[in-house]
């Protein structure tokens, strides 16, 4: 066995992280490790990786026990990580990203030439092409986790850990990463895939181990489980799936017409004349590859970005370019595309972040009823299995995906009419999905509207009356529900078989 974990534990205070683990890695293996948002999986992987220090147990490298300090060390060992979000510098080029760290010089002078021969020498023996004088801010996400991919394999990498890799990309993309991944194990490279998506781990892995409550639940060869059993591990019960009732819809609740985003002196607009509705009692969803809109969509819906042409109503009051606040009082909630930078306030505590944005319902006389706020946050808890110590702690102490159910709890509460749901269940596990999904569905069957913005393609088809697809900042396809499939939906995400909205 290439690698062993042995009964690794790790304590922070009276909280247990991981109890007890093992795990094992065999050289050309894929070995998934799953679990609900705070079962453990991070901490293990950082303790793997040198971020962390075990309370107890042992790391057993090539029948040597060893421990890592840093990142360094675990590097040095032959460990490499790609991250969820990625670690590249977007202004230099795909070449100089990859040797960053182990730089061909010519005398005291980088060697441009020698880097990209030596990328292009990578890319040809493992077998994914990329152009090395290409600058990374130009690449779509497929070609930048590639380059994180190549740069751990130019460090010298025979294990790589992979931290839920497929989150922004296209189904084609997906494909043809899974693909690459079973070509590099037959190459002697192994593999750990952290995901929450069970059906590509099911796909990609040889072997599956399920973590929940900080302990192995479960480890088996992937031709021996099925999704029904690993969902049943990672959350102790029975999932069950909402059926999406039939519902006419109401009149409009957002109406954009023509609304365009200029890019700038020579570009191309961000967004070029955008025009949909969302009804009450429906749910749009709009798919694309990341970066053709739908950021600036979300943020010209909610007052956080100016638009230079068009009209946006909510409720049928014209809110075009108003403030955020404005927006809010319209009938908007707002589950944020990026959680951290638009929904919550990590040093302040998870009861502060409760109720972020509605304060006056949690108010008296200008005071705040502490009573009503505890009572508040104890609910989103109780209601989403938000994992927090504590009401009073910081909110930086809770795993993404804990904060994520939070955001989602406190945006869904209110009753609005209409809600923006971007990445809704971005780093939530299936458990927490179920929860989202269903308050999805429960606020369109009380006659609320809700515009989806969604990397996941099967969240889209899954919740979506219809779908409209963004490419390039113009809508190149509308589709029902009934009619839309995935592989349609990503030939029109990749650009190809447009047709205009009806």
């Amino acid at each position: 066995m290439l690698l062993r974990l042995e009964k690794i534990t790790k304590r922070f205070g009276r909280l247990t992280a991981n109890d007890g683990v093992d795990f094992s890695l065999a050289r050309g293996e894929v070995h998934a490790l799953v679990g609900e948002n705070g079962a453990g999986k991070s901490t293990l992987m950082k303790i793997l990786y040198g971020e962390e220090q075990p309370t107890s147990g042992r790391i057993v490298l090539e029948g040597k026990e060893t421990a890592f300090g840093s990142p360094s060390d675990a590097i040095a060992a032959g460990i490499g990580m790609v991250h969820q979000h990625f670690m590249l510098f977007p202004s230099l080029t795909i070449a100089e990203n990859i040797v960053i760290g182990r730089e061909p010089n010519s005398g005291l002078v980088f060697d441009r030439k020698a880097a990209a021969e030596r990328v292009r020498a990578l890319s040809e023996r493992y077998g994914m092409p990329v152009d090395p004088m290409r600058v990374v801010s130009d690449c779509p996400v497929g070609v930048q986790q590639r380059v994180e991919i190549l740069k751990v394999l130019n460090q010298g990498a025979k294990i790589v850990i992979l931290d839920e890799p497929t989150g922004a990309l296209t189904p084609l993309e997906v494909e043809w990463l899974l693909k690459a991944i079973r070509e590099l194990a037959k190459q002697g490279i192994s593999f750990i895939l952290i995901s929450h998506k069970l059906q590509e781990v099911m796909d990609a892995a040889d072997r599956i181990t399920v973590l929940r409550d900080g302990r192995v639940t479960g480890s088996m060869r992937a031709e021996e489980t099925n999704l029904e059993e690993l969902s049943r591990l990672m959350v102790g019960r029975e999932l069950k799936r909402k059926a999406k009732k039939r519902i006419e819809p109401g009149e409009a609740v957002l109406e954009l017409n023509d609304v365009t985003v200029s890019g700038g002196k020579g570009a191309k607009p961000l967004l070029d004349r955008i025009r949909l509705k969302v009804r009450s009692g429906e749910i749009v969803g709009i798919a694309g590859v990341s970066g053709n809109g739908q950021s600036e969509l979300i943020q010209a819906i909610a007052g956080l970005r100016r638009i230079d042409e068009g009209s946006i109503k909510i409720n049928g009051k014209d809110v075009t370019n108003a403030k955020p606040l404005a927006v809010r009082e319209a009938g908007l909630a707002h589950i944020p595309e990026d959680r951290y930078l638009w929904g919550a306030a990590k040093e302040e505590s998870v009861a502060d972040n409760a109720v972020m944005g509605h304060l006056r319902s949690h108010s008296a006389g200008g005071f705040l009823k502490s009573g009503k706020i505890r009572e508040t946050v104890n609910r989103y808890i109780a209601s989403f299995r938000i994992k927090a110590d504590s009401p009073d702690i910081p909110a930086k102490h809770l795993s993404g995906g804990n904060m994520q159910k939070l955001i989602v709890a406190r945006e869904l509460d209110h009753g609005t009419s209409f809600v923006i749901a971007a990445e809704p269940t971005r780093g939530v596990d299936i458990g927490a999905m179920e929860a989202i999904h269903e308050s999805l569905l429960k606020r369109r069957e009380e006659k609320g509207g809700v515009l989806l913005v969604s990397s996941e393609l099967t969240e889209i088809l899954q919740l979506s009356d219809r779908i409209l697809v963004l490419y390039e900042g113009k809508i190149v396809g509308e589709l029902s529900a009934d009619e839309a499939t995935e592989q349609h939906i990503g030939m029109l995400m990749a650009g190809g078989d447009r047709h205009d909205p009806a």
